[in-house]
């Protein structure tokens, strides 16, 4: 980071608006303050001397809603906490926050007005702030945009990429491999908090941002690449999700924070190990089938193995665009529920072999009306949805179904 530079930047800017300023990143560590305005509380003072937000004033600070705000809020004076009130600029660049510059107020006494109705007049200097930030993040950085094209490229089976990819240091003989890639949850509203549309290189640059936070200090990660709709990583193989787990939790945090949305249940597919990277490609498939797979059918989970997602690997590599309406009995079924009781009673039997005790406790029902619904559904289609070829064209129906919703990525 070029600190200089941005303690430059904080001092013209507490000599604009003459104020005690500090600086700090997301997770209320401190990047930079103003040395020649003598104002301080205790708060500022032991923020100084530690470099790091206490957990108490964090709370306070969290409570007044800067972590979604896309304009300067008022944080109240916190007598019990020693804290002077202070007013909290969030610094964004193209719609995903970089940091928060604080600005103090003089008093218990004094009104926010005097430092809100300065703002405007420094807003070219807190532009310049917010993307000196952002240009010294390693994901902005040219030679980390031209590693991450390239890595892409290999994705999308380009061979020089794939050749040029496989003398990288960290991918030089670290083998076995494979892919992830993680999704933002398909419901999430394509759209920005104010209801405009998102723009495509912002969302770009949340998921890059998203995807090297989410992997730094991860031994097992080896790079990682973001889209605008998702983010990919290359991992080193290992046995379990141990690692699954930490990189989408950390993801789904940063994608909360950098976003400014609430933490979703987002998702990861990964392929299955490879030793060859001219598998690259492949492998890469394997985890958008994954993923998207997971997004359409819950009992898969958040985490999905290729290996583990049955019919939808046939769905994923059928050559045609599989439509549910070509099995006669499913469109049957599917025009008669119109209270949605039968398709998914009956897809839960299929899922769990069967087990009518079982389905019946998932739906908190008694196993009489389980059977009573089978009953009608053999009147309804005039056949046994328990029989060997109909079981098997209305479970792959259902499933094809599924896969129709799934997200574009």
């Amino acid at each position: 980071m070029n600190s200089a530079e941005i303690e430059d930047l904080v001092e013209a800017l507490a000599a604009a608006l003459d104020r005690a300023l500090s600086l700090e990143d997301l997770d209320g560590g401190l990047l930079a303050y103003s040395r020649d305005q003598p104002l301080a509380d205790s708060v500022r003072v032991n923020f100084l001397l530690s470099k790091k937000v206490p957990a108490d004033v964090s709370a306070w600070q969290l409570h007044h809603g800067i972590a979604t705000a896309v304009r300067p809020v008022v944080v109240p004076a916190n007598v019990s906490l020693g804290m002077l009130g202070r007013v909290c600029v969030p610094l964004m660049v193209r719609g995903f926050r970089v940091g928060y510059l604080w600005a103090m107020q003089g008093s218990h006494d004094e009104s926010p007005a005097e430092i809100l109705g300065a703002l405007p007049a420094v807003r070219g200097q807190l532009d310049r702030l917010a993307e000196t930030l952002l240009d010294t993040k390693t994901a902005e950085s040219e030679h980390r945009r031209q590693r991450e094209a390239l890595f892409l490229a290999a994705c999308d089976a380009d061979t020089a990429a794939i050749e040029e990819l496989a003398g990288w240091p960290q991918v030089h003989a670290a083998g076995p491999w494979h892919l992830a890639t993680l999704l933002p949850r398909p419901d999430e509203p394509a759209t920005a908090r104010d209801g405009t549309a998102v723009d495509p290189a912002a969302a770009v640059l949340l998921q890059r941002i998203s995807a090297l936070q989410a992997t730094v200090g991860i031994d097992a990660a080896r790079f990682s690449a973001g889209t605008e709709t998702h983010t990919v990583v290359l991992l080193r193989d290992s046995p379990g999700r141990v690692v699954h787990t930490e990189i989408l939790h950390r993801y789904r945090a940063e994608l909360a924070r950098r976003g400014g949305r609430a933490q979703r249940p987002d998702l990861l597919g990964f392929s299955e190990a490879f030793h060859d990277l001219r598998r690259f490609p492949d492998a890469y498939v394997q985890s958008r089938k994954a993923v998207q797979a997971a997004a359409v059918d819950a009992r898969l989970g958040t985490i999905a193995d290729f290996r583990q997602i049955g019919v939808y690997q046939f769905l994923a590599a059928s050559s045609r665009n599989l439509s549910p309406v070509e099995s006669v009995y499913f469109a049957e079924l599917r025009d008669f529920d119109a209270n949605h009781e039968l398709l998914p009673m009956l897809e839960l039997l299929y899922d769990t072999d069967g087990s009518v005790q079982d389905v019946a406790a998932t739906l908190h029902l008694h196993r009489s009306s389980i059977y009573n619904r089978l009953a009608k559904i053999r009147t309804l289609i005039g056949v046994d949805p328990l029989g060997g070829q109909v079981r098997l064209e209305l479970h792959l129906a259902m499933k094809a179904a599924r896969w129709s919703r799934r997200p574009r990525i």
